[in-house]
């Protein structure tokens, strides 16, 4: 067909001058609006594609890739305030690698998705300071260094735009400080080394976080982004839109490409960095120009809680450094009697974790579209399975993939179905926490078992690795189980979601159950007990103790006083899930409980002990000032209750959703509500977000003379359930209980009878939770 070229005039007084196809625009030529906006370039059948330019009224202007009447491709765009777009669109929006610089001279360079910075990138402010690391939803999150115009720089974990978890923290003038930090604020315990101590290597340090799940090097990343976003590098896209909804509402491109200038404010202006040119370069010169180390030199053990220091201890540096190799070594002695080594010792964790993604994934998909339908006797039966090969290069049924050939196997599929609903855990969102882009994190195993624990990357899932009697258990008892918990919607056992099963060609067998994890919450949790109600064995070597440590009974110095009704509902229901438990002839089960330590307001005032802290630092991270005498007085405030309000709480799904909202005796026997200052309302559950005072129960003799403790009355927020279900008081344990008895005293050790077990767990947590007054 021959291409015309003419003039024509819409009857909604927009024209177009160029080549036509027929009665639609091909080829090249200019479109005018009624508005004034013009688009001079490509087209294809009535629709812009190819090269073109578009200028808005309002003097904004975009040059680059058109597809489908939408921005898509590589382009300039240039924004009427003075901003400055440059890189990849995605249907109007910027999406892949690109660089802007904001109306006030701020520039970010990096990925993009949806118009927000996502993936790797780096954003200097006009101030002169620099962030560069990782992006998502437009805010700082995950591994980043960033650095202060004042020379301070920090390296490590961020969330939401806050430092959270684990970092060094650089001072201009030499210090360091290596810890941990939760929203924002020094949240549990660190070392600080003062200017010229000898400190640990931070290029080791940096090279064991430097690498993405996949064990891509993020600093490689960022410079294989870089070049991706050179103009050279363009792409194409071919995406449909009718020319006539184009037409008759021009302003969308105006509206989308104009609103994202005001994207950037996702970042917070108040935490402003220099820039540098490569994470390597930015972490690395952060050693160079210091001053010469004092191997002798006192550094400082700190302990801090929600920013506010409660205890510091002088040390030296070959103490630090020895306590430090101890648990190196206590991980490698962990990593040797793992329960699996079926893989090389690096590869062995991803491998399976791949493997899990890619059987759990299938397994979901499959089950899902079926109806839902009441559980049959059937469903818990030896045929009730799903299995499958995965090969490498892939078959009719499974995608290829980058691990190890393997057999996959979904236990009870349809019960487990039935159970993640009990639990209001919506199949998409549960498939995309376990098997998203985002991956697993393995974590230490707690306990002497040997297994392998994997944390889901939004922390709402715990997957564990069982041994076969540990399956045999669960498959025995599942029935009884699925019942349990569709009668008590408040139990506090393990929520489980999935149980599955992993087998190589050469007939290695892994089992894996998936759980709800019972600390998935935006508090930190600040310390962890494991009861059992034993006393042999129930201590942790002081050596061993780091901030993740899961202590034991008697490790515990605490008593909690609770709500008289906040309390009876607790009891009642450990009760009852003991006696379940006991009827299924299990032991060595026990309460899995984490503490969040509140901080009064007015504390956070005197954070500090005198002498120990630079002005600088106080300025530098907000932790506040110190007091003249260095030492905290104030009892805390107590926690405030609320009349429960649904609307004001968040209910999404999670591993404690399910479950009713507890009633206070304080409060008139109403549904209630935790007020926490600066977090929000929290929901109050059977053990999640439980409000109580913690009473520290610790003798004179007991407190170290280096060692400063601040108060002993705590406002405090519980989370607990009960764990370690798959052990029955079978042949082994009875031997064991005889073998432990001629040592020791029968009521003291582990392996007893389940109803001695059940009434000794439930006997020692009435001593933890004493009746109030």
């Amino acid at each position: 067909m021959e291409y015309t070229v003419s003039e024509k005039a819409f009857s909604n007084r927009d024209v177009y001058i160029g080549n036509f196809k027929g009665i639609l625009p091909h080829g090249n030529g200019n479109y005018t609006w009624s508005d004034g906006t013009v688009y001079e370039g490509d087209w294809e059948e009535g629709k812009m594609t190819g090269k073109g330019k578009l200028i808005w009224t309002s003097g904004a202007q975009y040059v680059g890739d058109f597809s489908g009447g939408y921005l898509h491709g590589y382009g300039i765009f240039t924004g009427c305030d003075g901003s400055f777009y440059q890189g990849s669109w995605r249907m109007n929006i910027q999406h892949g690698m690109g660089k802007k610089q904001y109306c006030n001279s701020d520039i970010y360079e990096g990925s993009w998705k949806e118009g927000v910075h996502e993936g790797n990138g780096r954003y200097s402010w006009n101030s002169g300071n620099a962030y560069i690391g990782s992006w998502k939803g437009g805010k700082m999150c995950g591994r980043g260094i960033m650095k202060w115009a004042n020379g301070d720089l920090f390296n490590g974990f961020w969330l939401n735009g806050l430092r959270d978890g684990s970092g060094v923290y650089r001072f201009a003038d030499g210090g360091y400080y290596f810890g941990t930090w939760s929203r924002g604020l020094k949240d549990g315990k660190g070392t600080f080394y003062p200017v010229g101590t000898k400190h640990p290597s931070l290029k080791k340090w940096c090279s064991s976080l430097d690498y993405c799940n996949d064990g891509t090097s993020l600093s490689g990343l960022l410079n294989s982004e870089e070049s991706r976003a050179q103009p050279s590098v363009k792409r194409s896209f071919s995406e449909k839109l009718s020319i006539s909804g184009l037409l008759r509402n021009s302003s969308r491109i105006s509206h989308k490409a104009m609103s994202l200038d005001k994207n950037w404010t996702h970042c917070d202006p108040s935490q402003e960095f220099i820039r540098y040119d490569s994470l390597s370069a930015l972490s690395h010169a952060s050693e160079e120009g210091q001053p010469e180390a004092q191997d002798n030199s006192s550094v400082y053990e700190r302990e801090y809680m929600q920013g506010v220091l409660i205890k510091e201890r002088a040390s030296n540096y070959t103490e630090i450094s020895r306590k430090s190799k101890q648990r190196n070594k206590i991980a490698v002695m962990q990593e040797k009697r793992s329960c699996i080594d079926i893989f090389g010792a690096h590869s062995r964790s991803y491998y399976l974790m791949l493997n899990l993604q890619l059987g759990i994934r299938y397994t979901v998909g499959k089950i899902t579209p079926v109806p839902v339908r009441e559980v049959r006797s059937s469903d818990f039966g030896d045929r009730a399975r799903i299995r499958m090969y995965f090969p490498r290069k892939g078959s009719q049924f499974t995608p290829p993939h980058y691990s190890v050939d393997f057999y996959w196997k979904d236990y009870c599929p349809m019960v487990f179905r039935n159970l993640r609903e009990m639990f209001k855990l919506d199949a998409a969102e549960y498939m995309m926490s376990i098997c998203g882009d985002d991956g697993l994190r393995e974590l230490s195993s707690p306990g002497k078992s040997g297994s392998i624990f994997y944390l889901s990357h939004d922390d709402r899932f715990v997957i564990k690795t069982l041994r076969k009697t540990e399956l045999k258990v669960l498959l025995k008892m599942l029935p009884s189980y699925y019942c349990h918990v569709g009668e008590h919607e408040n139990t506090l056992i393990t929520k489980i979601f999935g149980l599955h099963r992993i087998t190589l060609k050469g007939g290695k067998k892994v089992r894996f159950m998936v759980m709800g994890n019972m600390f998935c919450t935006e508090l930190r949790i600040h310390r962890r007990y494991d009861l059992k109600g034993s006393s042999i064995g129930r201590s942790t070597d002081k050596d061993k103790i780091d901030e993740n440590t899961t202590l034991k009974d008697l490790d515990l110095k605490f008593e909690f006083h609770m709500d008289k009704l906040l309390r009876e509902s607790l009891f009642k229901q450990i009760s009852l899930d003991c006696m379940f438990l006991q009827s299924q002839q299990i032991i060595d089960y026990s309460l899995l409980l984490g503490l969040h330590f509140i901080v009064p307001e007015n504390l956070k005032a005197f954070s500090q002990p005198p002498g120990t802290m630079h002005n600088h630092e106080n300025l530098a991270t907000g932790d506040g000032v110190t007091s003249s005498q260095g030492e905290l007085l104030i009892p805390p405030k107590g926690l405030l209750l609320v009349t429960h309000e649904p609307g004001s709480v968040s209910t999404a799904p999670g591993p404690h959703i399910r479950g009713s909202t507890l009633k206070a005796y304080s409060l008139g026997d109403k549904e209630v509500d935790l007020l926490l200052p600066g977090t929000g309302r929290l929901r109050v559950q059977l053990g999640v977000n439980m409000p109580a005072q913690a009473n520290l129960k610790l003798l004179q003799d007991e407190v170290d003379s280096t060692e400063v403790e601040l108060f002993e009355f705590y406002d405090v927020v519980l989370y607990m359930g009960i764990i370690d279900i798959l052990q029955e008081y079978n042949v082994k344990k009875k031997v064991e209980h005889a073998y432990k008895s001629l040592q020791f005293d029968p009521q003291s050790i582990s392996a007893v009878e389940p109803k001695l077990y059940a009434k000794r767990f439930i006997n020692f947590l009435e001593k933890v939770f004493p009746d109030p007054p």
